[in-house]
């Protein structure tokens, strides 16, 4: 009975989006809209699944007229409907580029307070419609400093929960070169709104000779356990134009404290790893899954990075050879729209997704594909079957 319902959802979301790709709105269903002369755009999707079935997603705002560089804005958001409609439950001040998860029985928000700020974190004991606020160390305020991050996933492993974020504090103002590789981990039982709960690894700066000297950056690290039990960090690695795209694999200490990184050995051809994209592991198939921006040949000589009019779905039975197996969304144009900043979960044999989505609207659409003007919810029903589809890329 259950599968038939799910497929029963599947088949009404996929009428749905179709009909709104007819009327010249985004794919998917809509949960917020900011139109591009507001100069507020939607950032940061996050997505989280509550025991009671509850989904909850956020998003920040970033913009010329945001108040990303003072103290951000988050929005919470609550579907008691698998997906099918959407209300803001909460407005945070002070929160940017953060991730929703749901620990010990409560939800949380981790991130940083504004534009490279410091790394804190929110605990919500009510759904999501209260929230904690972390102005001590005792409360929340785990690092202080400037620090980057965007929605990536929390990881449980041998008793403790881990998650990527880079430093930024650096000698330049510079995008990229100021990022710095580091993992933070705290043991599973601890009080997570507790500073001298977490430990941090050392961080690895950027080094311009990696890549034959195209290496740009990298940043927006994901925390997963690879096939031999043991904890990295993938990140996307930014790149020039025309360069294939690679993601750089930090291995980490088991004790959590040291982070190593091998040039020679670290970087992976990795379809879409110029941009943020999420990893997590499917048992029942044994593969890593993510849904990742590919680019299509014919932009092949653009800056991959900005590259965001098609997401795909892709897996890999060991962190280091993916293949993709099916675009789940796409534009022909590549300027002002996006599908982007992807995050997503499973839900028993489907893929529950957000996107940061730049598409048409009555105002004429978002600013660029970059400055999404939508946040869409979507689903992948029965992923799994794609699982034996493989596209060359």
């Amino acid at each position: 009975m259950n599968k038939r319902i799910n497929y029963l959802i599947g088949m009404l979301l996929f009428v749905v989006s179709c009909a709104a790709q007819e009327i010249g709105k985004p794919p998917g269903i809509v949960i917020n809209h900011i139109a591009k002369e507001t100069g507020r755009y939607i950032g940061s999707p996050s997505l989280c699944l509550l025991p009671d079935g509850t989904y909850i997603a956020s998003h920040d705002e970033f913009g010329p007229r945001s108040s990303e560089y003072r103290s951000a804005q988050t929005f919470i958001f609550q579907s008691k409907d698998r997906g099918m409609t959407w209300t803001n439950i909460a407005q945070i001040d002070g929160q940017f580029w953060s991730n929703l998860f749901f620990h010990n029985g409560s939800l949380y928000l981790m991130g940083t307070n504004k534009h490279h700020g410091n790394l804190i974190i929110r605990k919500s004991d009510d759904g999501g419609y209260t929230w904690t606020t972390p102005y001590l160390k005792s409360n929340g305020l785990i690092l202080e400093g400037e620090y980057h991050t965007a929605p990536m996933p929390m990881l449980i492993h041998n008793d403790r929960i881990w998650r990527a974020v880079e430093y930024a504090t650096a000698p330049t103002s510079d995008w990229g070169k100021r990022y710095s590789a580091m993992v933070i981990s705290a043991p599973v039982g601890a009080d997570l709104l507790n500073a001298e709960s977490w430990q941090k690894t050392n961080f690895l700066p950027f080094d311009s000779t990696y890549l034959n000297g195209k290496f740009r950056a990298w940043l927006e690290g994901n925390v997963v356990v690879d096939a031999d039990g043991n904890v990295v960090n993938i990140l996307r690695v930014d790149v020039p134009a025309g360069f294939e795209e690679y993601a750089a694999i930090v291995r980490i200490s088991a004790d959590g404290e040291t982070a190593t990184f091998d040039p020679e050995a670290g970087f992976i051809r990795f379809p879409g790893g110029s941009k943020k994209f999420t990893i997590r592991y499917d048992a029942p198939s044994g593969r890593y899954w993510t849904l990742a921006n590919i680019v299509s040949p014919e932009y092949k000589d653009r800056h991959p990075a900005g590259v965001r009019n098609k997401q795909a779905l892709c897996s890999s039975p060991d962190l280091k050879e993916w293949a993709i197996h099916q675009t789940v969304l796409e534009h022909p144009d590549v300027e002002k729209h996006g599908f982007q900043y992807v995050d997503w979960l499973f839900e028993g044999d489907d893929i529950i997704f957000l996107s940061r989505t730049a598409y048409d609207d009555e105002s004429g659409g978002a600013n660029n594909n970059h400055d999404a003007n939508f946040l869409t919810f979507h689903r992948i029903d029965n992923f799994r079957k794609f699982a034996k589809k493989v596209t060359s890329y």
